[in-house]
């Protein structure tokens, strides 16, 4: 005999949708716990709640508020006493910093003076002392300023400095970019000294045989100057045979692999006159001219 299906229609229509979520719904219902709701009934019916009814309590809370206002006021009062304090510090402060900047000026100028003067001195000790080749040996340590034909060649930063690796440089370093380096620049007066340069400065540094080309960061220094690009750099000597000797030769070659490996910005070009200052300072450490009737093996130091 079979089983009447069950008919679903007869169950309760008041039932809630949510009826199986009794777990959920409890926790919406009483968010607040029950607990704390017994409490706070508590509190209002023995009349605890709100503010202090006894004299005792109430004397306590005026005590803490008279400690609180005393603590506000005295900070309130160092800090209005102090401030003229600190700003008075703050302007003896930037006094003294003035005044050391000052006197920091004054002693850079009398450095330089004083450099100048012994430049100079050492100049007219070369040129007396010499000889008949004394305006020459002058000219050719960059005691004395020259002039003549010459040719200018302008080195200069890539205008895009971030891309770089590979190259004539032989590296895919950081530094190897669209940035001139020094021993780029290194090359460069080498390959002008090779081509027949008599004199070369850079930026208006005069170069020596004791000059230096070195890197500090990315500054190029030449005699511990830091140099600024574009760096100018005055050659003087038979215009159109350097100019075309120093194309021709591998340091001339380096440069225009340099221009296009990474568009470093040159330019060349003959000079009717160019003018070359004298070196900032000559200072010799270890040549010693040779004594007369003695020689250098007898000394056992160089000879300039």
């Amino acid at each position: 005999m079979s089983q009447p299906s069950p008919d679903r229609s007869t169950a309760p229509s008041s039932a809630r949708p949510d009826a199986s979520m009794s777990l959920l719904n409890n926790v919406m219902d009483h968010s607040l716990d029950d607990g704390y709701a017994e409490a706070a009934a508590r509190r209002r019916a023995d009349g605890s709640e709100g503010l202090p009814r006894t004299l005792r309590s109430k004397l306590w809370l005026a005590a803490g508020l008279v400690v609180a206002a005393l603590v506000v006021t005295l900070g309130a009062a160092e800090a209005r006493v102090s401030a003229p304090v600190v700003a008075k510090e703050r302007e003896e402060l930037i006094d003294r910093i003035d005044a050391e900047t000052e006197a920091a000026d004054t002693l850079e100028a009398d450095v330089d003076k004083l450099r100048t003067d012994v430049s100079e001195r050492q100049r007219k000790a070369l040129e007396r002392h010499g000889g008949a080749q004394g305006q020459l040996v002058a000219l050719l340590s960059g005691a004395t300023p020259v002039e003549g034909s010459g040719v200018k060649l302008v080195v200069d930063d890539a205008k895009n400095t971030d891309e770089g690796g590979g190259g004539p440089r032989e590296s895919s370093s950081f530094s190897d970019t669209g940035r001139v380096r020094d021993r780029d620049m290194q090359r460069v007066v080498n390959g002008l000294w090779e081509s027949g340069a008599e004199a070369i400065a850079i930026n208006g540094q005069r170069l020596t045989a004791l000059s230096a080309i070195r890197a500090a960061g990315d500054a190029i220094l030449v005699d511990n100057r830091p140099l600024v690009p574009p760096y100018t750099v005055l050659a003087v000597g038979d215009g159109k045979k350097l100019a075309t000797a120093f194309r021709d030769s591998s340091d001339g070659q380096y440069l225009n692999a340099l221009k296009e490996s990474f568009d470093i910005r040159t330019s060349m070009s003959e000079q009717a006159k160019v003018r070359l200052p004298a070196a900032a300072s000559l200072i010799v450490r270890t040549a010693e001219p040779k004594a007369a009737g003695r020689s250098a093996a007898d000394t056992g130091k160089g000879t300039s």
